[in-house]
């Protein structure tokens, strides 16, 4: 019997600061709650997912959609 091997995605994990959470520069904290929620999140889902691997993992904390400026 031949077993056919399993599919797999890979997904990457895109983190954007939220408007209600601009607290970054506030506490010196390197990352902003709105980050790091998002980053354990994501990664909670992943981890019940067996055939989606993460990839990579783009952040852009600091940016909101509403002081949006330039195409990055």
């Amino acid at each position: 019997m031949i077993q056919l091997k399993e599919k797999q995605f890979y997904a990457a994990m895109y983190l954007r600061l939220s408007k209600d959470d601009e607290d970054r520069d506030s506490f010196n904290k390197s990352e902003s709650n709105s980050i790091g929620n998002q980053r354990q999140l994501i990664k909670s889902f992943l981890r019940e997912q067996s055939d989606i691997e993460l990839y990579d993992i783009y952040v852009d904390d600091g940016f909101s959609g509403s002081n949006f400026v330039e195409v990055r």
